[in-house]
């Protein structure tokens, strides 16, 4: 009954690539392979402390700047354009098919990441009920229970609540991100001694984790690390990536 389910739900709904939103071919897959090959994890060098794509060092000029409060984290793939878009697209308008293959990419390319932090715990970012409402889902906590579902390590969608309901992040500054994330979470329960992994679909700045992990701590958790989708590149790395694409327009 279960596989007639699937065949009926193909016909009529079928899988779309979540990069360049084809239907697939075989709707087995949760990419097709041409983007599979052109898709690439961030590799080394990377900040010590985000993840970050960084050129020479250990931490991203992000990091040397400003004291995080969580303990390390990973983003697996640059927020560029064609992720920004595939993000949208699983957040506003109902792909939600396309968390899948995000968490089975946070669960392949993490996997040195996650031994070494052996969580006890996954906690996803909370989004206000209001605007669950309106989007139909938490993106992060449909990412926490897949991502789950492969290490076998326990989440808990519910220890953490937005209880404020905040402005966008997205045109705010890093100083106005912390400033709108004040007394934003709350934590239900004690996480003392625990280790707690934090999941989210994009990592900008640093101001949401940091929020999550302030407010776990003080329930006592011992340490925070987190895991995202995607992460924003530097300053640096900006400026070098317009200077290139003004150098092919020229």
């Amino acid at each position: 009954m279960k596989r007639l389910l699937n065949i009926v739900a193909d016909i009529f709904y079928p899988r779309c690539c979540p990069v360049c939103q084809k239907i697939l071919k075989d709707q087995r897959r949760m990419i097709c392979p041409e983007c599979e090959k052109a898709l690439r994890p961030i590799g080394h060098p990377r900040c010590y402390k985000c993840g970050k794509p960084i050129e020479t060092g250990e931490y991203c000029r992000d990091c040397q700047k400003h004291r995080h409060v969580y303990e390390q984290g990973r983003g697996i793939f640059v927020y560029d354009g064609i992720m920004r878009r595939s993000v949208t697209r699983y957040k506003y308008y109902g792909c939600r098919e396309y968390g899948d293959f995000y968490a089975r990419a946070m669960y392949r390319y993490a996997q040195k990441e996650l031994r070494e932090w052996n969580p006890d715990l996954i906690v996803p970012v909370p989004v206000h009920r209001s605007k669950e409402r309106m989007r139909g889902f938490n993106q992060a906590a449909y990412l926490a229970e897949k991502l789950s579902c492969y290490t076998g390590i326990m989440t808990d969608t519910n220890l953490v609540r937005k209880v404020i309901k905040t402005k966008s992040q997205k045109k705010l500054n890093a100083l106005q991100r912390r400033k709108n994330l004040e007394k934003a979470f709350a934590v239900s329960e004690d996480v003392r001694g625990k280790d707690i992994l934090v999941i989210d679909d994009v990592y900008t700045t640093g101001s949401t984790i940091d929020a999550m992990a302030f407010c776990l701590k003080k329930k006592g958790a011992e340490n925070v690390y987190f895991l995202t989708v995607c992460i924003g590149r530097t300053w640096t790395a900006l400026q070098k990536a317009a200077k290139n694409r003004w150098r092919k327009a020229a």
